[in-house]
């Protein structure tokens, strides 16, 4: 089996060739299932359902963003689905991602329920939201619903390595993603590893650590150096280093920015003392407590 480190090399080195040239929904991801994500995606977590978040994921799609993540627990996939149906971009365009909500019984069921509020035939991702009542407690439901036809890959979510090992252990399709809380504060160098380990991609969401640091002094240096705003700062630190990255924005303009993130590169100087930030230790953990 070849390294963690030389398994990550490799992704980074695919994503950023011709990465420099690209738009926002240019720039795909080969998963190990043989499906292609955009590196780049509007998260809608904590955007009412409505009129703010049907604009957010209009916006986003207008700027050329083809991937879109909500959630069932989010409460709002249908405005998601009135934003991709109002945009008229062919269905296969646009990647969509929904994430199983553990406190409900059944993966294949809600999934049904996502497809009728999203008004699509099959998402592009389905997840485990995160690993209430075990590790391994939904995933034979998304490997169903895969089955079935209603996802085209399945992954988890805010899976530590620990929980990833048991899922793969006791998987017949083992997950294509594992999405968790990654900026620089929260480098989790050896769950990245993990992942890679077993070719399972990374997405970050809070990449800008929920808007907390981008008014850290590291970060407002560099963007100031490179003639960047420090978001597209924070969230090119997460491509340089091989992650599918999930922002999120209400507003328009920062929508935009936060697309402007492929005609730079950080220097090797940069992305170290951007490493340096961590607060984690290098944990393998996909977070530092649980809510449930």
């Amino acid at each position: 089996m070849q390294s963690s480190c030389g398994y990550l090399g490799r992704v980074r080195r695919q994503m950023l060739v011709g990465m420099n040239t690209a738009t926002a929904g240019g720039v795909t991801r080969l998963l190990a299932d043989g499906n292609q994500v955009p590196v780049l995606g509007l998260g809608v977590w904590q955007v009412p359902d409505g009129r703010e978040c049907v604009d957010a994921v209009r916006w986003a799609l207008e700027t050329g963003y083809r991937h879109i993540d909500t959630a069932q627990a989010y409460g709002n996939e249908e405005s998601v689905g009135r934003a991709l149906r109002d945009s008229g971009l062919p269905r296969d365009q646009v990647f969509i991602t929904t994430k199983f909500y553990p406190r409900r019984h059944d993966p294949v069921a809600q999934a049904e329920k996502s497809l009728r509020r999203l008004g699509v035939d099959q998402v592009d991702l389905y997840l485990v939201h995160w690993p209430e009542g075990g590790a391994t407690r939904a995933w034979a439901g998304l490997e169903r619903a895969r089955d079935l036809g209603l996802a085209r890959s399945i992954g988890v979510s805010n899976f530590s390595a620990a929980e990833l090992d048991a899922v793969i252990a006791a998987a017949t399709v083992p997950p294509a993603v594992n999405q968790v809380q990654f900026n620089p504060q929260h480098y989790r160098r050896a769950l990245l590893e993990a992942c890679g380990r077993h070719n399972v991609a990374v997405e970050a969401y809070s990449p800008l650590g929920t808007g907390r640091y981008v008014g850290d002094p590291t970060v407002a240096k560099i963007a100031q150096r490179t003639g960047r705003t420090a978001a597209q700062v924070l969230l090119r630190w997460s491509l340089q280093h091989g992650l599918i990255v999930i922002t999120k924005s209400t507003h328009r303009v920062r929508i935009q920015e936060n697309a402007q993130i492929f005609d730079f590169t950080l220097s090797a100087d940069d992305m170290g003392e951007l490493d340096a930030l961590d607060r984690t230790g290098g944990t393998d953990r996909a977070l530092e407590s649980t809510w449930w």
